[in-house]
């Protein structure tokens, strides 16, 4: 197994890493240092959806960066103007902002939010999010996010968020009836950080009836769901909604960082000139390689490629753990994919490294899935067949390193 660098004392110690150095990639594959191959089931966290090394994308790259890598947003920019399009014709949302991250296309959404809430005499705007949920790592961001691990240390946090189990309707209505400052909910259609958590058929339908009812926005994160993840250009479109206000990243670059921001009707118009922007955000070399990414994915027929492996690995790796105790629950949408098991499960990513495999684990005990929309039937078996071996024999351990 190929070594971490040896100049690591002069990096922040923000990173867990594992003792692994990747040097070339392809397709659903990495090499590390010493030439082993691993296959990579979680693509950079849902980022690389096209895989490694793709062609039309380092075409895309060397092309634009030989031609025209950033300007300024004081300029009008061409690829940023036909990504907009495209973005908005796959979605049905009506305006775009770029930046360069999920964090950022949040914080963007935010404002949205307070500003219409601003807009509606309110001087202390709230925003609903959910328990569980994770949203970004700057101040707000994390402030919006259901997890005390990420907050910790860092208080004091950023007010006007409101938390609520996530896929509760009932105490949506309650704190509706109750707190008048409310201007907008902040949901992920599929919980990725939380571990992979669905909520009930009809959730999003019930959020977009609340909203409408008292005149909120309702804004979705699909950071990590968009860009045909779950099988659909974004999760939304698996429910008969439209939000008002929709964020995205990891999926639109491939690698390139880049994030949006997309709002439809009247939350479309809240932002002018001197409200917000970006030094970085919808640079000609971002769009492009963005643009060409939709573009692959629609040429390659990725989104029902997406639908099919991910009920390909839900079904195997449910018929191969069907029977082993410790095992709650295998689910998932497209390729986010989550295996719950009884107890924390941690060590089983260094286990899978051993084996050739990356995985992720979060939420303490729910193996994370986000691999690549190009795999192969063969490379999607050998996931599974390994995965496989790999929780059956660490239950079997009693769940040991």
């Amino acid at each position: 197994m190929g070594n971490t660098s040896m100049a690591t004392h002069h990096l922040m110690n923000t990173y867990n890493r594992q003792p692994v150095t990747f040097v070339r990639g392809e397709g659903a594959f990495l090499w590390d240092t010493e030439g082993k191959r691993y296959l990579d089931a979680i693509m950079g966290v849902a980022v690389c959806g096209l895989g490694h090394a793709q062609p039309d994308i380092a075409e895309a790259i060397c092309e634009q960066a030989r031609t025209l890598i950033h300007t300024s947003n004081i300029y009008g920019i061409a690829w940023q103007e036909a990504l907009a399009d495209r973005l908005s014709a796959i979605s049905g949302m009506d305006k775009v902002f770029f930046c360069n991250s999920g964090a950022e296309a949040n914080e963007a959404a935010i404002k949205l939010a307070r500003l219409h809430g601003h807009r509606k005499g309110l001087s202390d705007p709230h925003i609903v999010v959910m328990e569980s949920s994770f949203h970004g790592r700057t101040m707000a961001t994390l402030s919006a996010t259901g997890n005390r691990k990420v907050q910790a240390g860092f208080e004091p946090l950023v007010s006007g968020f409101v938390r609520v189990p996530h896929g509760d309707v009932d105490t949506l209505r309650q704190v509706a009836a109750t707190d008048r400052n409310i201007v907008a909910i902040l949901v992920e259609p599929i919980q990725g950080e939380g571990g992979i958590r669905l909520p009930k058929m009809g959730y999003l339908e019930d959020v977009r009836k609340i909203c409408d009812e008292n005149g909120w926005l309702m804004m979705v994160d699909e950071v990590q769901t968009g860009i045909g993840r779950t099988g659909k250009w974004f999760g939304f479109q698996h429910c008969d909604v439209l939000p008002d206000v929709m964020s995205l990243a990891k999926g639109l670059g491939n690698g390139v960082p880049i994030g949006a921001c997309l709002a439809a009707g009247a939350a479309s118009e809240l932002l002018g000139p001197g409200n917000h922007g970006s030094t970085f955000g919808g640079n000609p070399l971002m769009c492009r390689v963005a643009h060409t990414v939709l573009e692959v994915i629609e040429r390659d027929g990725l989104l029902a490629r997406a639908d099919e492996l991910g009920q390909r690995i839900q079904n195997g790796l449910r018929s191969r753990l069907h029977d082993v105790s410790g095992v709650i629950e295998v689910r998932g949408r497209g390729l986010m994919i989550g295996v719950q098991l009884d107890r924390a499960c941690g060590a089983l990513v260094g286990q899978a490294l051993q084996k050739g495999l990356l995985i992720n684990v979060t939420a303490d005990s729910v193996i994370r899935l986000l691999p690549a929309l190009v795999m192969s039937d063969e490379q999607t078996d050998m996931l599974i067949a390994t995965l496989a071996e790999l929780i059956t024999a660490f239950l079997a351990d009693g769940g040991h390193v």
